[in-house]
């Protein structure tokens, strides 16, 4: 009887799974319509139905350059599709009394400030991970200013400022899951990378995933990213997003993302062991926070709400509730879904940068397994992309330039070099070369464009060749002035829901021995006011009695800026044997001249 148990036991399954094998079939067929129409280089898609893969493949290439073809084990970056890692992994520290979601995150981290009073003193951590914070996206702050220290990075949020409210509006925030990251961290005396290995990738037998580039690129079968740029498709290098990790660093393939589908649809099990508590399942795919209204439209007829739990976007489609996340980094896309009521997960991973690949591989599986009625994905994708190049193609044919012709920069170029610095973001440098303006920006080599006034277009360089057809398009950037005259700062427009942020300048310095230092040394009087010019610490000072001594920063030859008051310069003045003579203080209420006792 036994014998005959297990065999229709085995049988059951084998029905089972050939019924599951015909919902999909011919799929393929229509998959790879999709690698067609979208260009994309490869990529790979895994189904689960309970508690068993029932399809896994590979499409393309994972290596587009020597065709070296994508499988269920190749690696992909799932960037944000990280970010369910991280909150449950403080839902394994909340089951175990080691903190509340309604703690306030700094009671775990004492340093973290925020941009207010008020937000310092009413944020809690359920607002991390359901992007309820009240400030906007900042993600120039670590994408154009990357640091690999995560409590470096948390340090910024001080300088960020809010949108609205707290818990007032959701908009989505990167910085919220690295200090999620960072709270587990503190709480466990472990890395954020240790915790998903001692938590998930073990216990679930990922062996294949990781969470830093370094391992990505020491893994054998691992895709390289990709982009399409003219209609070609070009090779990009990873991102190392190690500082910013929790909110999207793991790399993984869809054999392996599988397992973690089947916890999810099984209530946090996975073979028979508790992984995660199905009290913290149940309350991170349930509506923690309305995303929009997102009632039905032409664009997307078949969604009916839209929401988000932890780390978890929730939306109806076709009538059936799914639970999904995106992901998005240089040259990769990722999209893992699951459907709690049918049992049903889906991952779509791609090396494809801003990919439709796995919104559009997902809604033509989901419409199999859930067996609803099939859409014309592809049909739909390209019939929108045509609307798209003729709508932008309208837009650039009556777009009117607010460019004011025959202006020119206020001063010359070298008077605009210098470091500019937001204590929210971080620091890029101008440089002059060859009259002309250029900066290097996370790596990558500006050209600042004149455009008109002391405004100027960030125009990347690519290969050594300025992309000219950004000209008119790309991002601009406005230099201030102070009362001295000299250029003070800069406004960039990177964060759409705030006004332009201002970077600081610091005029560019140049080495100075102290043998050189030495001819300006001295005594200089002005109105009977001694001014007295002296070294210390190998450095050049000032000081005048009754104020404090100022450390001079040598700027050009015999011109040199004070270090801690903006708008104040001193130039020393030379007779015609290369003897100073005078010092020239140029301050903001005017140019004073004193003579050398």
């Amino acid at each position: 009887m036994k014998k005959l148990a297990l065999f229709l036991c085995a049988l059951l399954m084998t029905i089972s799974i050939d019924a599951q094998d015909k919902r999909l079939k011919g799929v393929e067929k229509e998959l790879n319509k999709i690698l067609e129409a979208t260009k994309a280089a490869g990529f790979a898609v895994a189904v689960v139905d309970g508690d068993k893969i029932v399809y896994a493949k590979g499409f393309g290439y994972s290596d587009y350059e020597n065709k070296i073809p994508v499988d269920a084990n190749t690696l992909f970056a799932i960037g944000s599709s990280t970010k369910a890692f991280t909150s449950a992994i403080l839902g394994l520290l909340r089951a175990d009394d080691k903190l509340s979601f309604d703690d306030n995150p700094r009671k775990h981290i004492p340093e973290l400030e925020f941009f207010d009073d008020n937000m310092n003193n009413n944020m809690i951590i359920k607002d991390l991970m359901r992007h309820s914070t009240g400030l906007p996206r900042h993600d120039g702050s670590w994408y154009y200013f990357p640091t690999h220290s995560k409590d470096s990075l948390l340090m910024r949020i001080k300088h960020h400022e809010p949108f609205t409210g707290i818990r007032q509006q959701w908009y989505y925030n990167n910085f919220g899951f690295l200090a999620q990251g960072v709270i587990a961290e503190r709480i466990t005396g472990k890395s954020w990378e240790d915790n998903l290995k001692d938590y998930f990738f073990a216990p679930l037998e990922m062996t294949r995933t990781n969470a830093t580039i370094a391992e990505m690129k020491s893994s054998s079968n691992a895709a390289f990213g990709y982009e399409v740029k003219d209609d070609k498709i070009e090779k990009m290098d990873y991102y190392d997003i190690a500082g910013m990790s929790p909110a999207g660093s793991i790399n993984s393939s869809v054999n392996d993302m599988s397992k973690w589908l089947i916890t999810w649809i099984n209530d946090g099990k996975y073979k028979d062991k508790d992984i995660i508590p199905e009290s913290y399942i149940n309350e991170a795919m349930s509506s923690q926070m309305v995303v929009g209204g997102n009632t039905p439209d032409d664009k997307f007829p078949d969604i009916h709400f839209s929401n988000y739990g932890y780390g978890w976007f929730l939306q109806s489609y076709k009538g059936h509730y799914r639970v999904d996340h995106g992901g998005n980094i240089d040259g990769f896309s990722a999209n893992v879904a699951f459907f709690p009521s049918d049992n049903i997960g889906i991952v779509v991973l791609a090396n494809q940068n801003g990919s439709p690949v796995p919104s559009l591989v997902r809604n033509t599986i989901a419409d199999r397994m859930i067996g609803e009625e099939r859409s014309d994905w592809v049909g739909r994708y390209e019939e929108n992309l045509e609307k798209g190049k003729k709508a932008q193609k309208e837009a650039e044919e009556n777009s009117e330039t607010s460019n004011v012709k025959n202006t020119k920069p206020s001063h010359i170029s070298l008077d605009y070099t210098g470091k500019y610095t937001h204590d929210g973001y971080g620091t890029f440098e101008i440089v002059s070369q060859h009259d002309s303006l250029f900066s290097t920006i996370n790596s990558d080599k500006i050209y600042l464009r004149h455009y008109h006034y002391d405004v100027f277009e960030m125009i990347d360089v690519v290969e050594g060749k300025v992309d000219t057809a950004s000209y008119g398009k790309s991002i601009k950037i406005t230099f201030a002035t102070n009362d001295a005259g000299d250029i003070s700062g800069a406004k960039l427009k990177i964060e759409p829901t705030l006004d332009a942020l201002e970077f600081k300048r610091t005029p560019n310095s140049i080495d100075v021995d102290t043998k050189t230092l030495e001819q300006y040394t001295g005594e200089y009087d002005i109105s009977g006011t001694t001014i007295k010019v002296f070294i210390k610490k190998e450095a050049l000072h000032l000081f005048i009695k009754g104020q404090p001594e100022y450390e001079l920063i040598a700027t050009a030859e015999h011109k040199f800026s004070f270090k801690t008051l903006e708008g104040f310069k001193v130039e020393f003045i030379a007779s015609d044997d290369g003897t100073i003579t005078e010092l020239k203080a140029i301050q903001p209420n005017g140019t004073f001249v004193a003579k050398r006792k």
